[in-house]
């Protein structure tokens, strides 16, 4: 419940300092999440890499839900 807790902490407060980029979805807990694991608790060879990853996964997300929105309305 704790890890819970920080993870919903710090998604509201990454919310609320900073708008995301226009290409990329707002940072949820599960990317909290694993950049937390992969940056401190284990921390990977390359940190450039998995914050590029991080922003590249959120840009494609953001594609597919534009995408997913487009479709819905099109349909509708």
């Amino acid at each position: 419940m704790l890890a819970l807790a920080f993870l919903t902490i710090a998604a509201a407060a990454e919310h609320a300092s900073s708008p995301p980029a226009a290409d990329q979805i707002p940072l949820t807990r599960n990317e909290i999440a694993a950049l937390f694991n992969t940056l401190i608790i284990e921390p990977a060879h390359d940190t450039r890499h998995r914050l590029r990853w991080s922003a590249w996964r959120r840009r494609h997300q953001h594609r597919a839900r534009t995408c997913h929105y487009q479709r819905q309305a099109s349909q509708a």
